[in-house]
């Protein structure tokens, strides 16, 4: 077992971990925040990205140990006391899910989409600084995949919140 400190949506937590542990994992069986979801446990869908240092990641994919000293953010973290985050509000309005089962990715990759754009960094693909469009938030969310299709929800969503924050 290994000491960890991590600060988690704002609040600190020391524990002790195997090493074989995945963040993932930590959040959800031994801190109680289900939010993040298992899906593939390969990282292929998305379904337990989490922000770590203001970087989205697959916490399927990473150690726990390795995240000593982070800052995570899952989506039990994006709303506050006076209610849901905007991008909640947006999903909510725009009806940008459906099973309900990727939302927490889908919102998590989303908030460090917009962070990401603020900051002026490029897509991958694109690798200059783009207007945001339908085909460059596709890109930017090809890591989060839904199985119900709500991607053009999803799209509407993200557009509403990022044209507010202009």
């Amino acid at each position: 077992m290994y000491p960890l400190q991590l600060t988690i949506n704002g609040k600190a937590h020391e524990t002790n971990v195997d090493p074989r542990v995945s963040l993932l994992d930590l959040l959800r069986e031994n801190l109680g925040l289900t939010g993040s979801k298992k899906g593939c446990d390969h990282g292929q869908c998305g379904a337990c990205t989490v922000i770590v240092n203001g970087r989205r990641i697959n916490s399927c994919l990473s150690l726990a140990v390795s995240h000593d000293g982070d800052e995570v953010t899952t989506i039990e973290g994006m709303a506050s006391d006076d209610g849901l985050s905007p991008l909640q509000a947006a999903f909510v309005r725009h009806d940008a899910f459906q099973c309900g089962y990727c939302t927490p990715g889908q919102i998590c990759s989303a908030t460090a989409l917009l962070e990401e754009l603020e900051r002026g960094e490029p897509s991958v693909v694109t690798k200059e600084r783009v207007e945001l469009a339908d085909e460059e938030i596709r890109e930017r969310m090809s890591g989060n995949l839904c199985r119900c299709g709500a991607y053009n929800n999803i799209i509407d969503a993200i557009l509403e919140v990022a044209e507010a924050r202009a």
